[in-house]
């Protein structure tokens, strides 16, 4: 798609992630944007403060007067499957005029530009915002995707500059309705293939037959850059394995903790570089960072810049992030929403706050998902001393039968209650709590800071 005499564009689903990344891009090459959302949050108002016109009402009525009086090649059309079908204004746009997903939109940006997509399960965001940071802050002319808020740069779109050399494009390669599929990356990341997404994939070898012609797709001379043990392969590009568990080509050595922060030492090829601080938890976020290091040595950088550049690095907004702490309480948020995401973050906190009482406030994320992995998200919450499960979180979804929070519930051993989002606070003020954490990836932010005003009152120094 030639973007050319683009100066429209409108977005079903504006507020999404991702969708709000390739809006910022948009808008930063002069369009004007527009969009729907179901609702209203932080990340809407702050497209509206950057010039966007977001709307949250779903009527033909509602929509922006440049859809009916801009001509053919000046306007674009996205939407997002998450958007219902029944959505009145994606059916009437639908049978007047030719519209496209968020993919294939983010595979006409990529086309033409040297890119890194990173895929997985669990681990792209991070992954991802690991490898802009390297680049960013290292002078290369980079532009990134990303599927979170960066700390560093407060956003999750990065803009570089697609007219100059040596452009990159960081990109996630979401597997959701085979979505990486419209990607043919330079440099690709694989950091998980986890069984997820059933209502899309009919079981989990489909999902891992999609991830075998995903990585099909990296251009002739490029990499793939695997976890070690996936059951994955390709002829089509060098492939390297990383890991800090198993044998693999790049890995991370000599993992420890000082003053709250992990140290490794980082091995591939004729490369070594020790003394690597990452500020994230997690041995996981160490694995993250080794694939990032690797990708990135793709493209010149030495082994002082990327010390440097690790260290500064801040994380991504839900990812693991630190949103209230003292000597009396810690409170962890993060978006894990799939059990081994769930375990990550546990264990995080479980390895950095030996001997404290934990308590998860859990929001399952969609009826599928919790039906499909009801006995590994039990057996994961059944790690903490304490759990609040909130409403299953429907997302584009409708009821499924005897999927309930109470039915996931009645499989954890560990001391639990059911609790509606409203009474959260007052179900809080009965707990004894040294370590809290918010899972899930719902609507369960918007709780965040009404928790840490509790906190902070509540646990005063």
């Amino acid at each position: 798609m030639n973007f050319d005499k683009l100066k429209y564009v409108y977005f079903i689903g504006i507020g999404g992630i991702g969708m709000s990344a390739l809006a910022r891009y948009f808008k930063a090459m002069g369009c004007q944007v527009a969009g729907y959302d179901k609702t209203a949050t932080t990340l809407t108002q702050q497209l509206i403060n950057e010039g966007m016109q977001v709307q949250f009402d779903e009527t033909v009525a509602a929509l922006p007067p440049f859809i009916n009086n801009a001509k053919t090649d000046e306007l674009l059309i996205v939407y997002t499957p998450a958007i219902p079908k029944t959505h009145a204004g994606l059916m009437y746009l639908q049978n007047k005029f030719k519209i496209y997903k968020r993919a294939q939109v983010l595979g006409f940006i990529t086309q033409n530009s040297k890119t890194i997509a990173v895929a997985g399960t669990h681990g792209k965001t991070t992954t991802s915002s690991i490898v802009a940071h390297l680049l960013v802050s290292n002078g290369c002319n980079c532009s990134a995707f990303l599927g979170g808020i960066a700390t560093n740069y407060n956003t999750n779109f990065i803009s570089g500059n697609a007219a100059k050399p040596n452009h990159v494009v960081v990109v996630e390669a979401d597997e959701y309705d085979r979505s990486f599929l419209t990607l043919f990356p330079e440099v690709a990341i694989v950091t998980s293939m986890d069984a997820d997404h059933l209502d899309i994939y009919s079981n989990h070898q489909t999902l891992i037959q999609c991830y075998h012609q995903f990585v099909q797709q990296v251009q002739s001379g490029g990499c793939i850059i695997i976890k070690s043990g996936l059951p994955i392969t390709t002829t089509a590009a060098k492939q390297i394995s990383y890991s800090t568990a198993q044998p693999a080509q790049a890995v991370a050595d000599n993992i420890r903790i000082a003053d709250g922060n992990y140290l490794f030492d980082y091995k591939f090829e004729n490369v070594s570089i020790s003394d690597l601080q990452l500020g994230l938890p997690g041995r996981h976020n160490i694995e993250n960072a080794v694939a990032a290091i690797t990708a990135v040595l793709q493209y010149q950088l030495n082994a002082m810049q990327i010390r440097n550049a690790l260290q500064s690095y801040q994380g991504v907004k839900r990812r693991y992030e630190k949103i209230f702490a003292n000597n009396k309480v810690q409170y962890i948020d993060d978006y894990a929403h799939h059990p081994e995401e769930l375990r990550a973050a546990i264990l995080s906190a479980q390895e950095l706050n030996s001997g404290k009482k934990i308590t998860v406030i859990f929001q399952p994320h969609l009826f599928t998902r919790t039906r499909d992995f009801a006995d590994a998200f039990a057996a994961v919450l059944s790690l903490v001393q304490q759990v609040i499960l909130l409403p299953i979180y429907p997302a584009r979804e409708l009821p499924i039968d005897g999927v309930t929070s109470q039915m996931l519930a009645d499989k954890i051993s560990c001391n639990v209650q059911l609790c509606e989002k409203e009474n959260l606070l007052q179900v809080l003020q009965t707990k004894q709590l040294q370590v809290l954490l918010t899972l899930g990836a719902g609507d369960i932010d918007q709780l965040v800071n009404p928790i840490s005003q509790f906190l902070s009152q509540r646990y005063e120094n």
